[in-house]
């Protein structure tokens, strides 16, 4: 697994020539955590392949594994990073401190297959002093984690939709006049993730100190820290391809 990221990452950009925008999206975690949602989509894949006619099945996969491609989401996320964030710098120099490294790694092991699996039935509650309550409840306004996690299962409900759509025209779920469709449930998804943002967000981090969730709070909400969240999720929307034929 850690050798095909490194292959990625070659293909991406020649060693020793890495810009900062390139070297934020390894920092950040983005090679990994495309890596996990891969594995995520394979277990769609797997669902769906009871139910549905094998050739739709084969148009399905098919589909999916081209829009999901890894060079594919690489370039378009990181199009889209470059676009919208002016200056990487800050970001890059945060992500790469001890405590950036630490944020990382705490999201990648949330978003492992195994842990996915572990949780499929809801997250334990978190108990937690009022002061860190109010740090987290603080993060949860700053970073788009309920948008983002809307758009990775827009992701992936739209495979099926995707393809039904190429065997039976007419059918397009995200796409021509159905937008309208795809934003009410983008809002749907977002609000549910949303009632339980602070204890999942509370797990996630369980590891920092109330110092470092601190800090981290004060990243996320300086011009700078805002800056990145927005093109970061705008880049996750790119590589993601949500409502895009």
């Amino acid at each position: 697994m850690r050798a095909l990221v490194f292959l990625v990452l070659a293909l991406l950009g020649p060693p020793g020539f890495a810009d900062d925008y390139l070297q934020l999206y390894r920092s950040g975690g983005w090679p990994e955590q495309r890596e996990h949602f891969h594995a995520a989509l394979a277990s769609a894949q797997q669902r769906y392949r009871t139910n549905l006619p094998p050739a739709i099945y084969q148009t399905l996969v098919d589909n999916s594994n081209q829009r999901f491609a890894a060079q594919a989401m690489d370039r378009r996320a990181l199009a889209a990073l470059r676009a919208r964030l002016p200056q990487p710098g800050p970001a890059l120099t945060f992500f790469e401190s001890p405590l950036g490294r630490k944020i990382v790694a705490a999201e990648l092991t949330a978003t492992r297959s195994d842990q996915l699996a572990r949780h499929a039935n809801g997250l334990p509650r978190m108990q937690a002093d009022a002061t860190r309550r109010l740090l987290i409840r603080h993060l949860a306004q700053a970073i788009p984690a309920g948008e983002a996690g809307a758009e990775l299962s827009l992701a992936l409900a739209g495979v099926a939709a995707d393809s039904l759509s190429q065997m039976v025209p007419g059918f397009g779920l995200f796409s021509g006049g159905q937008l309208g469709m795809l934003d009410n449930q983008r809002q749907r998804i977002r609000d549910e993730i949303e009632q339980d943002l602070d204890n999942t967000l509370m797990y996630v981090y369980r590891d920092l100190s109330d110092p470092e969730l601190e800090e981290f709070v004060e990243f996320a909400e300086s011009p700078a820290g805002r800056a990145y969240y927005q093109a970061a999720l705008a880049a996750l929307r790119a590589g993601l391809a949500v409502g895009q034929q």
